[in-house]
Order: structure tokens, then C-alpha cells, then sequence
């Protein structure tokens, strides 16, 4: 009786072993859907905003920029006596005066400065954009990462409960004298090997969930629900294509590209620095008469004043500032090239490599593991093989079942990587 209850256990774990993977306590909520987690990252992220609101800060410059300065009114009393200083009416050039002066910079400065202050935000802005593709690569990798951290909870939940059947089938067979005690302390201790992973998948869950969380800008306890399967989507876009599309779509690259022409302008500004700027001036002087022989004539002055730019070093030094600013942008935008070109080719790789094996545990390894568990269950139930091989088989087909899953979301989040880099979806 008892050796008829020991196989009906073992046939019991045979079958829990090969049957699909069970629901988890997160399955009670509604399922995420990535795009709009991306949309609303977009959205809400405070530090999306605070770029924004610092993009808006640069382009209100512009117009400063180019702007001319305020006119100078001047009122002023001119040749009047100490001796009857409130009396106009003693000296004909005792005179009341009201002007008025406009500085004017040289010609193309104001729009020099103007275009300076434009390139200045529009880099900024290229920056903001930049920053959403990271926002969003980085929403993906932790969706992807949670998706991975569940479905091994789920792989490490089932194989606790095979572990509990084989522990209740080796202390049978231990029992009727077809076992060693050995076996039912090995299968305790793997079955506590089990018990360390799942606590410790259960806390990166919840740290990963936090993470998500906080680049939603939500409370960093919202319950994160279940993340369905997806079918791997292969990227059909050649190397020459993903960097064709980089240099089109690339935020940081554009960002570059309008600090270059910052510099090229500033260059520009500087070479203009070495022209005088102007003052023009008018002035209306009001005298009174003197006695009824002498009237007083009003008059008027007008004039032009300007700097002299003698001070060269100090105007070659803003030139080569601005030239060293261009080639530091210049600089700084081919290293991004060459590093755009490197992460394409290795993303590529690294996503076939994983494509290529998604198709291989599916079609192959993990069949093949099941028929291999199968095998030894038989062979353990006619005493063929020892409970150690049953065990391996157990967990080698635990090892290329984590392996699928994480070879699936690690294709994806290579994919997310990519379209980081050349800065538009893929699909």
C-alpha cells in the first residue's frame, strides 16, 4: 500500500513539474500597458517639467539679447551764477537743458547676439528631448525587469511546491526501505535554497516596482499589476539604417549641432567687437531774456560719440573662446557618433544572440529538460536512478526555464537600449 501511494505521489510531481506556471497575487490587478506608462512618465516626471521650465528661461534671453538699450533722458542747469543761483535771467548763457541719447552697437551686433542666445536654447531644448529618450529607455528596462522578477517568482514558487511532493515522496520511499534518509535532506535543503531566492526576488520586485514608481512621479508604494507574455519582436533595420536614423533622429546629436553654430556665431560676435559702438545725442537749451534789448535764444545740440577698441587682447581672447567652444561641441558630438555606432553593433549582437536562443530553449532545451525530468521520474519509480539524478533533472530544467525568460526581456530591454540610441521607436 504504501509503495502504491509513493508513485501515485511521484506521478502527482511529475505532472505539477511539466504544467504551466501559476498565477501570482499580482495577477488581481488590472494589467500594466507599457506605452502609456511611457506617456505618463513623459507627463508627469518633475524633472521633465523643471527642463522645460529652463528651456522656457533661455528662450525668453533671445530677445533680451538682441534688444537695444534704454534711452538716457538728461535734465540739467547749465551757467547759472553762484552768487544768484535761483536768477536766469543775469547771464545770457544761463540756460535750462533737456536732452536726450540712444547707444547703437555697431551694425549686426544686436542680431549676432541675438542668434547666440537662440542657438543657446535651441541646444537646450534638443538636451529636453534628450532626456525623455532616457526617460522612456528607462521605463522600459524596469518594466522589463519586473516582467523577469515575476515570472521567476512564479518558476521558483512551483519548484518549492515540487520540492514539498518529492520531500513527502523520499520520506515514503525512506520509510518502506526503498530510500536513504540522504535524499530527504537534500531535497529539504534545496527546497531552502528555493525559499532564499523567492524572499529575495520578492524584495527586488518591490524595489523595482519603487523605481517604476518614482519615474511615473506616483507614490512609490502603487501596486505595480501583472506584466502579460509578449512574442519577441525582431528588429529588421541594418546596422547602416539604425545610424542613418541616428543622425536624423538623435536629440543629443542636434543639441551638438546647435552649440556648434553658438560658437560660429559668438566667433562672428567677436570679430565684430573690434568696431566702435555709438551714441547719438540731442539736446534742447532754453534761455530766458535778459533785459528788453537782449532776447533770449533757445538752441540745440546734437552730437555722435564712440568707443575706441583699442583694447585688442581682450577681443582676440573672445574670439578664441568662441572658437574653442565650437570645437569642443565638434569634439563632443563625434565621440556621441562613434559611440551611437559602437552601441548599435553591440545591441545588435547581443539581441540575436537572444533571439536566437529564445527560439532554441523554446523549440529545444527546455522540451528536451522536460523529457529529461520525465525520464529520471520513471526511472526513480523503478528504482533505475537515484533521487540525486531526479533532483538534477528538477533543477536544470528550473535553470533553462529562468534562462528563456530572462533571455526574453533582456532582448528587450536591448531593443529599448537601441532605440535610445538612435532616438525612435523601432517597431
Amino acid at each position: 500500500m504504501k509503495k502504491r501511494l509513493a508513485w501515485g505521489m511521484l506521478a502527482a510531481a511529475a505532472c505539477l513539474v511539466l504544467s504551466v506556471l501559476p498565477a501570482s497575487a499580482t495577477d488581481a490587478l488590472p494589467p500594466e500597458e507599457l506605452p502609456m506608462l511611457v506617456e505618463q512618465a513623459l507627463a508627469a516626471n518633475p524633472e521633465v517639467k523643471a527642463s522645460q521650465a529652463r528651456w522656457e528661461m533661455y528662450t525668453s534671453r533671445v530677445k533680451q539679447a538682441g534688444a537695444l538699450d534704454d534711452p538716457m533722458l538728461m535734465l540739467k542747469l547749465q551757467s547759472f551764477l553762484l552768487r544768484d543761483p535761483f536768477n536766469s535771467q543775469r547771464d545770457p548763457m544761463t540756460q535750462r537743458i533737456v536732452g536726450i541719447s540712444q547707444q547703437l552697437p555697431f551694425w549686426g551686433k544686436r542680431a549676432l547676439k541675438e542668434e547666440v542666445a537662440a542657438r543657446e536654447a535651441e541646444a537646450y531644448q534638443w538636451q529636453i528631448e534628450e532626456r525623455k529618450l532616457e526617460l522612456a529607455r528607462m521605463v522600459k528596462e524596469t518594466w522589463y525587469q519586473i516582467y523577469l522578477t515575476d515570472r521567476e517568482l512564479a518558476i521558483v514558487g512551483k519548484n518549492i511546491r515540487v520540492m514539498d511532493d518529492f520531500i513527502a515522496l523520499a520520506e515514503t520511499r525512506y520509510s518502506v526501505g526503498q530510500g536513504a534518509q540522504q535524499d530527504v535532506f537534500k531535497a529539504q535543503v534545496e527546497r531552502s535554497r528555493m525559499l532564499d531566492m523567492q524572499i529575495s526576488l520578492e524584495q527586488r520586485r518591490k524595489s523595482l516596482q519603487a523605481t517604476l514608481n518614482t519615474l511615473l512621479f506616483r507614490p512609490a508604494e502603487t501596486p505595480v499589476g501583472t506584466i502579460p507574455d509578449f512574442e519577441i519582436r525582431p528588429v529588421s533595420w541594418t546596422a547602416e539604417q539604425l545610424q542613418a536614423a541616428a543622425q536624423e533622429n538623435r536629440p543629443l546629436l542636434k543639441s551638438y549641432g546647435a552649440l556648434m553654430a553658438k560658437g560660429e556665431a559668438g566667433h562672428r560676435l567677436a570679430q565684430k567687437e573690434f568696431f566702435p559702438d555709438f551714441n547719438l545725442s540731442f539736446e534742447y537749451m532754453q534761455r530766458d531774456p535778459i533785459n528788453e534789448m537782449e532776447a533770449g535764444y533757445d538752441m540745440y545740440g546734437a552730437g555722435v560719440t564712440f568707443n575706441l577698441p583699442i583694447q585688442r587682447e581682450r577681443r582676440q581672447a573672445m574670439a578664441r573662446e568662441a572658437a574653442a567652444e565650437t570645437g569642443m561641441a565638434r569634439a563632443e558630438r563625434d565621440m556621441l557618433v562613434n559611440g551611437i555606432s559602437l552601441g548599435i553593433a553591440d545591441n545588435l549582437a547581443q539581441m540575436e544572440r537572444r533571439e536566437k536562443l529564445v527560439h532554441l530553449y523554446r523549440t529545444g532545451i527546455i522540451p528536451q529538460a522536460e523529457q529529461s525530468l520525465e525520464s529520471a521520474a520513471i526511472g526513480y519509480r523503478v528504482g533505475k536512478v537515484d533521487f540525486l539524478t531526479l533532483l538534477d533533472a528538477r533543477l536544470t530544467l528550473f535553470t533553462y526555464e529562468r534562462e528563456y525568460y530572462e533571455s526574453q526581456a533582456e532582448y528587450q530591454m536591448r531593443k529599448a537600449q537601441l532605440e535610445a540610441l538612435v532616438g525612435k521607436e523601432l517597431d
